[in-house]
């Protein structure tokens, strides 16, 4: 009997505490399966799970066994899928989260070379502003821009994504051009209600990390949004690169304060970290790492 067959075997009866469940998926007997547990258990010499006749629970040995097998199955499962696509085309379905604003600028253009690449594989692109929950909407992976804070996912850094401080030249000739971060205190700022404090925007001064307290009358959840309000002269924005790039170009938006630049946010795929990747989600990450599109901060 295979030693695989047995550790899988023990982890679905574990995860799903029932060895029925666990029989059939697998696709075998209630009995094969219970065979399977209990002839790992002689083997190992210790006993992985408790029983009872209506319940499953794992020991403490079992507990750490299952913490140690699961990773070497995916490995395992891995592996094979790896070497069965080798010379296959990828196929299926890859479900993508974005930022409206990043997803339909950057991301998309992305997403569509990756798609002429792979004639195979549907992608189905959900774009918004709020967090989604990748594992309750049923996601493959989220692409975001900024702090990444939920810890219950494993985040692949796909570049970098400097912030800019920006006004047009109307409210610049209108209001002063400030020469210095604290100088915003006397200056209308538009905040992002994105952020866990819009009320405070930090810049690195004299090397250090200073917070400067900014206000306004104006808060938009969307960096483009932001961005189209301070060319339209409203006041000062704060925005990811990607979003003002053409604005500064062509004079619509100029920079402020470039010597005080903060450590920019993080462009990151977040996926979650007890789903194993598929060989095509797995190639439309390293797609966009390579992206200049997407890895060279959105300039």
């Amino acid at each position: 009997m295979d030693k695989i067959d047995r550790m899988r075997a023990f982890a679905l009866v574990a995860k799903n505490a029932s060895f029925t469940a666990a029989a059939q998926r697998l696709g075998r007997s209630s009995r094969l399966v219970s065979k399977y547990v209990a002839d790992l258990e002689e083997s190992l010499g210790v006993q992985l799970l408790n029983r009872t006749t209506r319940s499953v629970s794992l020991t403490d040995a079992g507990a750490t066994y299952l913490a140690m097998c699961e990773p070497l199955l995916d490995g395992f499962d891995e592996m094979e899928e790896t070497v069965r696509n080798a010379q296959a085309a990828l196929r299926g379905v890859i479900r993508v989260a974005a930022p409206t604003g990043f997803g339909a600028l950057r991301l998309a253009p992305s997403l569509a070379a990756f798609a002429n690449q792979h004639p195979e594989v549907e992608i189905d692109l959900k774009l918004s502003d709020r967090r989604v929950s990748i594992v309750d909407e049923g996601l493959d992976l989220a692409v975001r821009i900024g702090p990444m804070r939920d810890s219950s996912l494993m985040v692949r850094r796909l570049g970098p994504m400097p912030l800019v401080i920006c006004a047009a030249p109307a409210y610049l000739a209108r209001a002063g051009t400030p020469t210095h971060p604290q100088a915003l205190s006397t200056h209308e700022c538009i905040q992002d209600g994105n952020t866990a404090d819009p009320g405070v925007w930090r810049f690195a001064i004299d090397g250090q990390d200073v917070a400067v307290p900014v206000q306004g009358r104006l808060q938009a959840d969307a960096p483009a949004a932001a961005a189209r309000l301070a060319a339209a002269g409203i006041g000062v924005a704060r925005c990811p690169a990607y979003t003002v790039a053409e604005a500064l170009k062509n004079g619509e938006l100029v920079e402020l304060f470039a010597p005080y630049r903060v450590t920019p946010y993080v462009v990151a795929a977040l996926f979650p970290q007890n789903r194993r990747l598929t060989t095509r989600v797995r190639a439309l990450i390293d797609h966009l790492a390579q992206d200049p599109l997407i890895c060279n901060g959105g300039v």
